[in-house]
């Protein structure tokens, strides 16, 4: 009986997985293996939310496979030798994985190619499994990639997605393969207090959830921060224990304007992984130089240490800040608020901001978190890298009575209304009352400095 071997890396989950039905065809034998490897966690990835949410992740990816007849494999060390150590063990003559578009991902890749033909076994790579359209199936005519979004989601919604595969109903794994022990989210310290659960099963529970009494409001209320009116389900695609391809068809399924909204917001991230996937190096250097001459210096980093801690005295970047710090996970406004903050109010590099993030963030991944900080810091795709957000009048907007930031911001819990955006102008007694910290530059200031900086004054 034919044996395969099924890498998982961002893709933990039984439906719609175009690697594990390939393995699966004809009746054969899998082993379904999942490798934590040092060396994903030296390039960032262990951090305390990710290593939580990934234990999740796990322990129902083996659950939905021991349902079938099968269970996860889980192996320590370098994933090129484990994988070879594997297919050896398993007798297995073939390997498949999804395809991804990290620097690391492509080395690992290549690595694993290699080292497989060596002993005589291939490799299988599959596209349109973390993503909807594949990076590169969509191009413009004079480049390898599309730097601006509008005419990329133009191209991208006139492909059609394949279809939607089903879970398999029974996967045969050879006995002799041995496992190390699965983690546990317990055993992870550091993990942010509210921390929401991973998983296969929690993503598709909460897929059913949004498309069933969310999605329909989605393009009138998908900035307010209060509301918290977005679907959540960021960590689920980053991790990939829910199909792009799935969650798009389903939305459309419900039709709407606020279906096709929320279906824009998953082409970025197509948008962002075609754009790596053509200039790797956008992961740590400007994808367009302004030439910045950012801040530092003991007073940068004391300003971006505040930023880190919510402690700026601009409530909404503060509130913002907390959220992250509280739930591993922030509201999209709210991320492009702090990162406009850290970068062109107090005018430091968006390196510093990006690599907090990736601290933080259940969801950070390299393209959709680097380009997006690069699209803010005005280093990356955005057709107006000059522009600012300003706190009060973006909080004003999105949170006009205050109820975001008084749900973070404990020590402006007790002011009123929309004057929570503006502490200073409460009155003193009131004002030292709070606690609160004093604004740590004025917006004025930053806004000439920036201006300065990129040569506009």
């Amino acid at each position: 009986m034919r044996t395969s071997v099924v890498l998982f890396t961002c893709d933990l989950r039984l439906s719609d997985h175009p690697p594990l039905r390939a393995a699966l065809r004809g009746g054969g034998r899998v082993v379904p293996l999942f490798v934590r490897d040092p060396a994903v966690d030296r390039v960032g990835f262990a951090a305390p939310n990710r290593l939580a949410f990934l234990a999740d992740c796990l322990r129902d990816l083996d659950a939905g496979l021991r349902e079938r007849g099968g269970r996860l494999v889980l192996r320590e060390g370098d994933t090129v030798a484990e994988v070879c150590r594997v297919a050896t063990e398993a007798d297995a003559d073939e390997v498949h994985m999804t395809g991804d578009v990290s620097t690391f991902a492509h080395l690992r890749e290549r690595r694993l190619r290699q080292a497989l033909q060596a002993d005589g076994r291939r490799l299988y790579v599959h596209e349109t499994v973390s993503t909807a359209v594949a990076p590169g199936a969509v191009t413009p005519a004079a480049s390898d990639h599309f730097a601006v979004f509008t005419p990329y989601y133009r191209r991208w919604s006139e492909q059609g997605l394949r279809d939607v595969l089903d879970a398999p109903r029974t996967v045969g794994v050879p006995e002799q393969v041995d496992s190390a022990p699965l983690p546990e989210r317990g055993d992870v310290s550091g993990v942010s207090p509210a921390l929401r659960p991973g998983g296969e099963t929690e993503g598709r529970r909460r897929l059913a959830a949004w498309l069933r009494s969310g999605v329909d409001a989605y393009e009138i209320r998908h900035d307010d921060l209060a509301g918290d009116a977005t679907s959540r389900l960021s960590p689920h695609l980053h991790f990939g224990t829910l199909s792009p391809v799935e969650v798009v068809r389903r939305a459309r399924g419900v039709g709407g304007a606020g279906a096709e909204a929320f279906v824009r917001q998953i082409t970025w991230r197509d948008f962002n992984r075609q754009l790596l996937a053509a200039r790797p190096e956008a992961a740590t250097r400007d994808y367009r130089t302004r030439r910045d001459r950012w801040r530092g210096g003991r007073d940068a980093e004391a300003d971006a240490e505040a930023w880190r801690q919510g402690r700026t005295g601009y409530p909404l970047v503060d509130a913002a800040m907390r959220q992250l710090r509280h739930e591993g996970w922030m509201h999209n406004r709210g991320r492009l608020l702090a990162a406009s903050f850290l970068t062109k109010t107090l005018y430091v590099d968006w390196r510093v901001g990006a690599r907090h993030f990736l601290d933080l963030l259940v969801d950070g991944d390299v393209a959709n978190n680097q380009l997006n900080w690069q699209w803010v810091a005005g280093t990356g795709t955005d057709t107006r890298p000059n522009r600012v957000l300003n706190p009060v009048a973006q909080g004003k907007r999105f949170d006009p009575d205050g109820a975001y930031v008084r749900r973070w911001v404990e020590e402006l819990a007790d002011v009123e209304g929309g004057a929570v955006h503006e502490p200073w102008k409460l009155p003193a007694r009131e004002r030292s009352r709070t606690g609160y910290p004093e604004a740590m530059v004025s917006l004025a200031e930053g806004l000439e400095r920036f201006k300065r900086a990129r040569g506009q004054t």
